[in-house]
């Protein structure tokens, strides 16, 4: 009788440990199938697929067409392609410093470029091109140290809307890229944003909405001096252009700073601002990928295309991939 106790015991402890084990072995799969999909925010479909086996495709090693680590560099687009541009955040950026200063000098809405502006006269402002866009840029982004601009950048970051989709200017990052970002640098990519945005109001945003340092921020730059003030030695921002980052110029400072060519590069349709990274990235020896952001969703978010049809274009004349917000997100913001 005590044999029989004793066996149903331990038959009763070894069941008890098999039930533990299993819901273990069970959680364990759940989570494992959980954590399998590295972009959950985008469709299956072939685009996803391609994704997922190029980026698998240059991290095996032993694989024809593996990358070491330190050539693994990918480098993105940020207006419409990491967040979205209509508007562009940094033009609004702009419009609130021209609030501030209007609120001390009401005369400046009178004068040309600032009436423009104020009156969202595009067809002045394109009309006078570029000399009057640097007008606006120079008074709302020149004439103070790099701390204070920071600082100016901070206050607009904290209580700024993005009142087309009525939601603070935070939210409008798109949840697809930051997986998209995150699977990389989980593969080793090292990441940087190439935009024609300044490259210091990226600076000050990039690392809490991306995970990309500022040192791995390229854009738009301006000129600044050393000074002592107030017997403290600052840098200056003159108001001059040092760099405008966009187009062909994008190659170039990705040069400048990196010194390689992207692995994986990535832009947006607009103004075929990205064909030129797209092009050097497709120019490097060995595998390589480009994709395209393609805005076709009008309910999620907007939906655009270029005049010319240039960024589509060049994107099946090079068998870049194309990202159809409409088909290819599940989901579009944060």
């Amino acid at each position: 009788m005590r044999k029989s106790i004793i066996t149903k015991n331990v038959i009763n402890r070894t069941m008890s440990a098999v039930v533990v084990l299993s819901i273990g072995l069970v959680l364990n799969v759940q989570a494992a199938d959980q954590s399998s999909d590295p972009l959950p925010s985008w469709n299956n479909g072939a685009l996803k697929m391609k994704i997922v086996q190029f980026v698998s495709s240059v991290t095996t090693k032993g694989s024809s067409d593996f990358v070491p680590s330190e050539q693994r560099i990918a480098t993105f687009d940020q207006d419409g392609t990491l967040w979205s541009e209509q508007p562009v955040v940094q033009g609004m950026f702009l419009m609130y410093k021209l609030e501030l200063m209007a609120a001390e000098d009401p005369s400046i809405r009178a004068k040309q470029p600032f009436k423009a502006a104020f009156e969202h006269d595009k067809a002045y402002l394109k009309s006078e091109g570029m000399p009057a866009i640097l007008e606006l840029f120079s008074a709302t982004h020149s004439g103070m140290s790099q701390e204070q601009f920071e600082a100016e950048v901070e206050a607009f970051f904290a209580k700024a809307k993005y009142h087309k989709l009525d939601i603070p200017i935070g939210q409008v990052v798109y949840q697809p890229m930051i997986e998209l970002l995150d699977f990389l640098r989980a593969n080793n990519f090292k990441t940087y944003i190439c935009s024609g945005g300044g490259i210091d109001f990226m600076r000050v945003l990039s690392d809490r909405l991306y995970g990309i340092p500022p040192e791995q921020v390229i854009g738009s730059s301006m000129k600044k001096a050393l000074q002592l003030v107030d017997g403290k030695w600052v840098l200056l921002r003159t108001g001059e252009l040092d760099s405008f980052n966009d187009k062909e110029v994008k190659p170039v400072n990705i040069d400048i700073h990196i010194g390689k060519r992207p692995l994986l590069a990535m832009g947006n349709v607009r103004s075929s601002g990205d064909i030129g990274m797209l092009r050097y990235s497709q120019g490097r020896k060995g595998p390589s990928l480009q994709i395209l952001v393609n805005h076709d969703d009008e309910k999620r978010e907007f939906a655009y295309a270029e005049d010319d049809n240039a960024s589509l274009s060049a994107a099946k004349e090079n068998g870049w991939l194309v990202v159809s917000i409409k088909n290819d997100w599940k989901t579009v913001f944060k």
